[in-house]
This record gives structure tokens, C-alpha cells and sequence, in this order.
């Protein structure tokens, strides 16, 4: 059994001033912004606050400057997202796009590709959805029964995705589907970049558990796909999906989706605390130090050139599990002090959300089978 490991990850003079210079523009930019908003965050969309991020440099960061980008280190990037994600940044407009869609491009796109999409990412103004989840499959992206069929002309697109995130807002989406039959499984997949202004193409809601609309059903009927929308090669979908899915597990967005709760808790235990409110504290606070250097290490790693899924797994495992206990820890601490209106309508959000965050990005049963995989122990 070999044991991932998670290389300390040290920031540089520069980084620090990095930091400071976001946390000084988001004390502004969100001054008048309320809590029960900033709890929302990653499902909260301002098209036009991505647009000012991508003006300030601080999307499309690890990009080639030839595409749009700046440069700049995978964890460079890490410490902006952080810092959005504590202060309760809406980042839904650009999110997707920044963090996975733009470095497959980077990697398996065309030229004209990169040199059309990918500026308009690093700019903020070109939104995407992710097309893997389908119903009736849950995190089992190897059950996945939409296809794209090649003609002389390029593809025609079938099937029906899910639980896709702002995709009534999306330019485009990246879909995961069969293209080819194969002995494995796993084999036969293939990624495609789809226009979602194409013909074919209906956009359904689907209401969370607080009647907000953020996820859709997007169904492809028929849908005319050029012969350069295939990203990578035919057949190496499944691989390719495994490093996009490196980025989407192992960011701070694993560890920080209740952290305006955390926030507001502190804020309401100004008086001095108990012991055991200041044991629970220290509980808290050490977990989601550890969980910082660990997703901070797999920054470094990504930085590196390296393909750290396993570790980025256990990132997103673990992470899952802190951000469900918050609001039991909070519920814990303050018991029946709940007269605080903001606090209240926080904790109610964080509470209602938190069943989801063992479910995206991979359920923890899905995780924890490529976890035991990657220790050979299954």
C-alpha cells in the first residue's frame, strides 16, 4: 500500500501581498452585502462582479498569456479562491469555467478553441456547465448512457444530463458521453464541447431543497456537433474526466461552503466563551487548518504538473465532512441562542444545503472506493 502524500506547500512575500490586495477589494465589493447573501456564495451569480474579478487578473490565472491568462501558479489561484469563498463572494457566473472547463480546453482543445474561449474565460464573460451526472446513475459516470454518434459532417448529440449547475446561464458545457464501443466499462467515452445556443438543446429547472433555481435538466436531441466540438481523442473520455475531476475535488470550495457560518458564529460568541464552546472551537478551527494545507499541497502538486487524484479525493472526502458538521457544531454551541436574525437565516441556508455536499463533485461512497482503489485495498 502506497500513501499519498501531501507535500508542505509554503507561500511566498508576494502571495501574502496577493492575499491582501483580494481581502481589501472584497471588504469593499461586498460591504453592503449581508450575510444570508454571502452564505450562498458558489450558487450566488453576479455576472458582472466575475467580470470585475477578470478584470482585476484574478481569473483564467494559470492560463498561458497568449490565451487571455496571466501566468501565474496553481497556487496563486488557490489563495484568490479561498479568499472569495471566506468572504462569501458570488461566484457562480465564472466558477465552472475558471476552475475545470479552462485548463481541459488548455489541454485538449483545439487552437482556435483556446484562442476564442479561452481569453472570454479570464475576461469572466464566458460562462460553462458541467455535463457528466445523468439521472438514474447517480456519481456512476461509467453508467452514462448519453452518446454522440460520429458522422462525415462531426456528431449528433443524444441524451440528458442533470444536476447541472447554472446551466440556463451557460455558453457552453462540456459533455461526457459514449462515442465508441468498448471491452471496458470505462472504455468507449469521449468529451465534447457543445455551443448550449445550438438547435436541440432545452433547458429544464430543478429547484433545490429551498425552492431556488440553480440546477437544471438539460436535454440534447438531435443536436449538430462540428467535427472539432471532440476534446481530446475518441475514447479517452473516462482519463480525461479523472483530471478534470483532480481540480473540482481538491479546491477550497471542499472546505469552505460553510465557513460564513462559522463566521457568524463567532460573531455572535463576542462574550467570552465556555470551556466546552471553546473546545468545540478549537475543533473546528484545527480541522479546517489541516484542510487548508492539505488542499494547499494539492495546489502545488497541480502547479507542478502533477495529476494528484487520490490526494484530491481525500481533499474533497474529508472536506465534505467538515462542512456537515459546521451547522451541528453551531447548533451545538449556542443551543436555544438563535435570536440573532441574521445568524438565523445563515444557519438556516447552511443547514438545508448541507445534505449536498457529500453529493456533488462525487458522492462519499463513490470517493471512498476510488480512495481504497488508489491504497490498494479493494
Amino acid at each position: 500500500m502506497v500513501l499519498p502524500t501531501f507535500p508542505l506547500e509554503t507561500t511566498t512575500p508576494a502571495q501574502a501581498a496577493l492575499r491582501d490586495e483580494v481581502r481589501a477589494f472584497l471588504a469593499e465589493a461586498l460591504s453592503d452585502l449581508p450575510a444570508r447573501e454571502r452564505a450562498r456564495s458558489w450558487t450566488g451569480f453576479d455576472a458582472d462582479f466575475s467580470k470585475k474579478l477578470g478584470e482585476r487578473g484574478w481569473l483564467g490565472m494559470t492560463l498561458p498569456k497568449e490565451y487571455g491568462g496571466h501566468d501565474r501558479s496553481a497556487v496563486d489561484r488557490h489563495i484568490v479562491v479561498e479568499e472569495l469563498l471566506a468572504a462569501g463572494a458570488p461566484v457562480a457566473a465564472h466558477w465552472i469555467a475558471d476552475r475545470q472547463s479552462a485548463p481541459l480546453i488548455l489541454r485538449h482543445g483545439t487552437e482556435e478553441q483556446r484562442r476564442t474561449i479561452l481569453p472570454r474565460i479570464a475576461a469572466g464573460t464566458c460562462f460553462f456547465g458541467i455535463g457528466m451526472s445523468e439521472a438514474n446513475s447517480g456519481s456512476d459516470l461509467a453508467s452514462a448512457r448519453t452518446r454522440a454518434e460520429k458522422t462525415a459532417d462531426g456528431y449528433v448529440l443524444n441524451g440528458t444530463k442533470l444536476w447541472t449547475t447554472y446551466g440556463h446561464k451557460a455558453h457552453y458545457m462540456i459533455v461526457f458521453c459514449r462515442t465508441c464501443q468498448a471491452e471496458s466499462r470505462y472504455g468507449g467515452f469521449s468529451q465534447v464541447l457543445v455551443d448550449m445556443s445550438l438547435p436541440g438543446i432545452s433547458v429544464s429547472p430543478v429547484l433545490d431543497i429551498t425552492g431556488e433555481h440553480h440546477f437544471n435538466e438539460v436535454s440534447f436531441d438531435n443536436v449538430l456537433l462540428p467535427p472539432d466540438a471532440l476534446l481530446g481523442k475518441e475514447g479517452d473520455g473516462w482519463a480525461q474526466v479523472m483530471s478534470e475531476l483532480a481540480f473540482e475535488r481538491s479546491g477550497p470550495d471542499r472546505f469552505l461552503s460553510s465557513f460564513v457560518l462559522v463566521d457568524e458564529l463567532l460573531r455572535c460568541l463576542k462574550r467570552m466563551p465556555s470551556a466546552a464552546e471553546t473546545s468545540d472551537l478549537g475543533r473546528m478551527v484545527a480541522r479546517l487548518m489541516v484542510l487548508r494545507q492539505m488542499s494547499l499541497s494539492v495546489a502545488g502538486r497541480l502547479a507542478r504538473g502533477e495529476q494528484p487524484v487520490l490526494a484530491a479525493a481525500i481533499v474533497k472526502d474529508l472536506g465534505a465532512l467538515f462542512e456537515q458538521d459546521v451547522p451541528e457544531i453551531a447548533r451545538r454551541i449556542l443551543r436555544e441562542n438563535v435570536s440573532d436574525p441574521e445568524y438565523a437565516a445563515v444557519f438556516r441556508r447552511i443547514l438545508l444545503a448541507a445534505p449536498s455536499f457529500s453529493l456533488r463533485g462525487g458522492t462519499r461512497e463513490i470517493l471512498r472506493g476510488i480512495i481504497a482503489r488508489g491504497l490498494d485495498l479493494r
